[in-house]
């Protein structure tokens, strides 16, 4: 039965140009496999000639050795027939090593290829693409070809050649004959080609209940917690139910095809034997061919059918292949965004930050995240951005350190602009820290060791004692070599924060981006991690997304974003004396929060 890997929907099905240039891209991209290829196209092409000659050794056989009581013929045949099956195991075998070293080798090239493309696009493709379905890309379209290129290819080049051979040596065995084949095998075309449409349907609905059955299935797993606080069980059981049910009928559907389909084959093929050994008899008796040609024809005839089946089943798989193969190859050419100059240059140990007239609009946005926006950050200045949340400051923020580009104006350091600089240089003078630090699996010291991989283990721990924290880590029972598992979720927190900021100091950039790294910490962590952050800001040009009043005062500006645009700068004594926006988000949140540090904007 056919699998629902080879489900295709029509906006995923290529046209006839578009398969011819994937299937050239592909053959460029398997250059390195080549001889591989032509070992495994070799050793098809002899099975497929060993499955043919069966029959005719078998004809030969009979009307040479048992019609006319031949030993030597008919020994001989036997001799030949084993030689043949022995050839036809041992290419069959040599085949499938040689298509799968080939196939094996073209997937693991495709996922690298894939994986450096996604490595290096911006922030702005991430904005388009949703990490899911780049993992599915990754995943669930490679995993789908591995299948094809494992047997799947294979198949399709033997079942098309096999039918192509047989049809041969039917007509010239005898054309009486093939005409009696060819009365019943338009039905078997016919069948096919409609099994194929009608399947491939059929399996779209079968994918798309699945999907409705994990979703419900996820979402009464995940808020079982609020499902039982409002007693909706059944509710949900019932949702289940009904989408359980609705896939119990696609499946049932799908098989009730597929059985519709290889019963008609089977009596088609039934039926054609009968027919030719009825004909073949009676032109066997007029002496128009002999005994062992009908024999021939009876035993190729299953050459001829299990072909079209096979075909028909392979198509839609085939298909399946070639539009993953497009997704793929746009993955790889989709140029980044912020990509580096053909003629980079290395950027200055130190200089000014200077944005000039910048004005940027999100892919799909109607309005722009910042309109004419220009500012000058000094060297060794302390810059908060503050505002109300969507009002443009963490992207000036991403402008400023070139995770984006602006749609007009420029971003300069020490009087270069940040499109003409190495991205190496920049990723060194400009460096950000995310509001939540990322760990990747492994330990403490390789983590730190990620921002800079030829680091020794003593800047390493140098990096930890500049800002103040390397005896904290080494307090662990495995000191840096301890083991922060999936995520750092060994970590606390705050520890996966001083980590994080531990990585910028063996930078040792120039710049500092920060979204304010102590907002999701509990009291108690957030002190060691702000005495951390001082350490690392003393001697930089540090700018800050401020949440907290706290970090506001302590930076020698103050940039106010509202709808876009910068609509106000200068100390905190000056903007609270000017009574404008800065003022009045910091007399709001001092009413709202009494108790509490004062804000000046949730984000």
């Amino acid at each position: 039965m056919m699998g629902m890997g080879g489900a295709i929907s029509d906006e995923d099905r290529l046209d006839r140009s578009e398969t011819g240039k994937v299937l050239r891209r592909s053959l460029e991209f398997a250059q390195p496999y080549r001889r591989y290829i032509t070992l495994a196209l070799t050793y098809v092409t002899a099975t497929t000639m060993c499955t043919v000659a069966g029959p005719l050794i078998v004809a030969f056989a009979i009307d040479n050795g048992l019609s006319k009581g031949s030993a030597s013929a008919l020994n001989g045949a036997v001799i030949v027939y084993c030689v043949v099956v022995g050839v036809n195991y041992l290419a069959g075998r040599q085949q499938y090593l040689a298509i799968n070293t080939a196939g094996e080798g073209f997937l693991r090239d495709l996922r690298v290829r894939v994986f450096d493309r996604l490595q290096t696009q911006s922030m702005a493709f991430y904005d388009r693409n949703k990490a899911g379905v780049l993992v599915a890309r990754m995943t669930a379209d490679i995993e789908s070809m591995g299948e094809l290129i494992q047997w799947g290819l294979l198949q399709f080049v033997s079942a098309g050649l096999l039918l192509v051979l047989t049809l041969l040596v039917l007509a010239i065995k005898s054309w009486q004959l093939m005409l009696v084949v060819l009365l019943v095998l338009p039905i078997l075309i016919i069948a096919s080609v409609r099994f194929q449409r009608r399947s491939n349907k059929a399996y779209l609905d079968v994918r798309e209940n699945v999907g409705h059955t994990l979703s419900s299935l996820q979402e009464g797993i995940a808020g079982v917690r609020v499902i039982q606080a409002y007693d909706r069980e059944d509710e949900q059981i019932r949702r289940f139910t009904t989408t359980s049910r609705r896939l119990y009928a696609s499946h049932l559907h799908s098989v009730k095809i597929s059985v519709g389909y290889f019963g008609l084959v089977e009596f088609v093929g039934v039926f054609a034997i009968a027919l030719v050994v009825g004909v073949g008899g009676w032109l066997s008796h007029r002496g128009s061919i002999t005994v062992g040609t009908v024999a021939a024809f009876v035993l190729l005839l299953a050459n001829l059918f299990d072909p079209v089946q096979q075909l028909s089943q392979l198509y839609n798989t085939v298909q399946s292949a070639a539009a993953s193969l497009h997704k793929l190859y746009g993955l790889i050419d989709t140029v980044p965004d912020v990509a580096e100059h053909p003629h980079p240059v290395h950027l200055a140990a130190a200089g000014a930050l200077v944005a000039h007239d910048l004005s940027f609009t999100y892919d799909g946005a109607e309005r722009p995240a910042l309109s004419h926006v220009s500012l000058v950050v000094a060297p060794g200045e302390r810059l908060a951005l503050v505002g109300p949340t969507g009002a443009g400051k963490s992207t000036l923020a991403k402008l400023l350190s070139r995770l984006y580009d602006p749609t007009t104006g420029e971003v300069t350091f020490a009087d270069v602009d940040l499109r003409l600089a190495a991205l190496a240089s920049l990723r060194e003078r400009v460096v950000v820290v995310p509001q939540e630090g990322f760990l990747f699996g492994g330990t403490i010291r390789e983590n730190i060791r990620f921002a800079r991989p030829t680091a020794t283990d003593q800047e390493v721990a140098d990096a930890l004692a500049s800002i103040g924290v390397l005896d904290r880590f080494e307090e662990f029972p495995e000191g840096l070599e301890t083991e922060v598992r999936e995520r750092g979720s060994r970590l606390s927190a705050g520890e996966r924060q001083l980590v994080s900021l531990a990585r910028a100091a063996l930078v040792d950039p120039a710049v500092l981006v920060l979204d304010e790294a102590t907002s999701n910490l509990d009291p108690g962590t957030e002190a060691v991690v702000e005495n951390a952050l001082e350490h690392l800001m003393t001697g930089r040009t540090v700018i800050v997304v401020a949440h907290r009043l706290s970090t506001v005062r302590r930076a020698d500006r103050i940039a106010v974003v509202d709808h876009a645009r910068l609509v106000e700068l200068g100390t905190h004594d000056e903007l609270v004396a000017l009574g404008g926006r800065y003022a009045a988000l910091a007399a709001a949140w001092a009413r709202s929060q009494p108790n509490a540090e004062p804000s000046v904007g949730p984000g």
